[in-house]
């Protein structure tokens, strides 16, 4: 009996496998181009919500941890070989995960700042040429009158 896990261990990784599963999927997400700075942020908050729940799940995997090395020190080799083998396939999609949450975070911040650069250019060009189309659109001056021939030329 001392080689088989607790019932809280296999709870515990019931509910690790569950919440991998569940993070792989909302990281699967397909992308897609958005240029909208509001569902950019919305995307960002999920993603750090899932950083918070990762550092939250991370206590059981903790557990599951010292609980297969435990094991594996009273139970027969093929046994704890087996409890080895489970918790690194877990630790594996474990680290990915983590990898993966980090460069989404990363790549998303990336991408606002410059979808936000870009609306700020934006802004500023289109106010640019709305004084532009008021300048073309003023009456020019008459051909004799060099001084607001000169002040046109500079404006232009």
């Amino acid at each position: 009996f001392d080689s088989l896990p607790p019932a809280h261990y296999k709870e515990t990784m019931s509910t690790i496998l569950v919440w991998i599963q569940q993070s792989e999927t909302k990281l699967s997400m397909p992308r897609v181009a958005v240029a909208e700075y509001e569902i950019m942020e919305e995307r960002l908050r999920e993603l750090k919500a899932l950083q918070i729940s990762l550092q939250e799940q991370q206590k059981g995997l903790n557990y599951l941890s010292t609980t297969v090395e435990d094991m594996a020190r009273k139970a027969p080799a093929e046994v704890s070989q087996k409890y080895r083998s489970e918790i690194e396939v877990i630790l594996g999609r474990w680290k990915k995960l983590s990898t993966q949450l980090v460069e989404h975070c990363q790549k998303l911040e990336e991408l606002m700042t410059k979808l936000q650069r870009f609306q700020n250019d934006t802004k500023t060009l289109k106010k640019w040429m709305a004084e532009v189309d008021v300048f073309l659109k003023e009456e020019w001056p008459a051909l004799g009158d060099t001084e607001a021939l000169e002040k046109q030329l500079e404006q232009c």
